[in-house]
């Protein structure tokens, strides 16, 4: 069982390295991973069933997760919350919704920034975002987990990087047809329903939307200051790269250039 074990993980080990985005692959198989080994899984005898597993739930939230009332009472050691709550997930559906648009969104962008620079831009923004949420909830007691504020903006940054990249997407009041439309109309309406969702949203535990908002933005305002310049002389992101992800299919084109806790 042991030799099988390590057999796979080094196959899988070959290929992140092997692979054309490594950071984005890696990223997946980590938080993936993390979730599965902890109390949100289920799948962990260890933290028990029951009311002890959801007391594990809630403490395993609160260490690793964002508390904002924490993090500005106690600065000095809740600094490095914004950077774990980014490897933390609430449950299935917000696992599997994060990385399949890490996935989708993550590896285009990771080609085009390379390794190292997408690597301190996806936790760089995530930290932001999240701590964007928390000075706007500075008095709640609610942890905050999950890598959406990281995620949203390699939207963002994908949005300005490939802003004519065709996106296949399921909408539900299209019947889940697949409708393929460009990165430039996709991603901006989606912004907009975060913004929405977050003007309506509390302060109580669900989706942090606040968090999109800022890392979206955060996103796209770096691929604009970083790459700017290289789209004004005409050095665009090139064409043909393709990534494909169950119903959802991202092809670039030629571009101008459980309770108790909050899930981002």
């Amino acid at each position: 069982m042991i030799s099988t074990w390590g057999t796979a993980a080094g196959r899988t080990l070959r290929a992140v390295r092997g692979a054309s985005a490594p950071t984005t692959y890696t990223l997946i198989v980590l938080c993936s991973l993390l979730f599965v080994l902890g109390p949100a899984s289920g799948l962990t005898v260890a933290y028990g069933a029951g009311d002890a597993l959801l007391a594990a739930q809630r403490a395993y939230f609160r260490h690793w997760g964002v508390v904002p009332a924490d993090l500005f009472h106690r600065p000095v050691r809740e600094a490095l919350t914004p950077a774990t709550a980014l490897f933390v997930h609430g449950s299935w559906v917000h696992l599997l919704g994060n990385m399949l648009f890490l996935f989708v969104f993550g590896v285009m962008t990771e080609e085009r920034m390379g390794r190292v620079e997408f690597s301190l831009f996806y936790v760089g923004c995530g930290y932001l975002a999240l701590l964007g949420y928390a000075a706007a909830n500075a008095a709640s007691e609610q942890s905050l987990v999950g890598a959406s504020g990281a995620i949203s903006a390699v939207l963002g940054a994908f949005l300005y990087l490939f802003p004519r990249a065709r996106v296949t997407s399921l909408l539900p009041f299209l019947f889940f047809l697949p409708m393929r439309f460009p990165a430039w109309v996709v991603l901006p309406f989606w912004a907009a329903l975060q913004w929405l969702a977050a003007g309506s949203s509390g302060s109580g535990p669900g989706v942090a939307y606040l968090a999109h908002l800022v890392g979206f933005g955060l996103g796209f305002g770096y691929a604009w200051l970083r790459y700017g310049r290289e789209r004004a002389r005409g050095r665009g992101p090139g064409a043909a790269v393709v990534a494909d992800a169950g119903a959802t299919r991202v092809k670039s084109a030629a571009a101008p250039a459980p309770e108790g806790e909050n899930q981002s």
